[in-house]
């Protein structure tokens, strides 16, 4: 059995917000949760609270103890884009692109 959590339009490159992931991934959940307290980066703080919901749906709903989870799938994509211009020299415009992602971490008992 598993359980899921879901993190939509966060605003963080995907880029930046997959360097924490990549530390969890395949980890129990309390390693897990201690690691991204104590990395830091930004993005670890809403991975943080996913992981945390994940592991509160699996709890609620599936009837799973705790400390038997482990992170068994972690995946950040890309969300929408929004584009902003800056303005340069000669009257040019310069892109600014402001990336968010989506954030999608699955538990499982061993």
């Amino acid at each position: 059995m598993e359980a899921k959590a879901v993190a939509k339009y966060i605003r963080i490159a995907p880029r930046k917000a997959r360097i924490v992931i990549d530390l969890i991934r395949g980890k129990s959940v309390g390693e897990a949760v201690n690691i991204l307290r104590y990395t830091p980066k930004v993005a670890s703080q809403p991975i943080e609270k996913v992981i945390r919901s994940a592991v509160a749906n699996a709890e609620h709903n599936y009837d799973m103890n705790a400390d038997e989870l482990y992170v068994a799938e972690a995946r950040v994509d890309a969300g929408p884009v929004i584009k902003r211009y800056r303005p340069r020299a000669q009257g040019r415009i310069y892109p600014v692109l402001k990336r968010s992602c989506h954030i999608t971490i699955v538990v499982k008992e061993r």
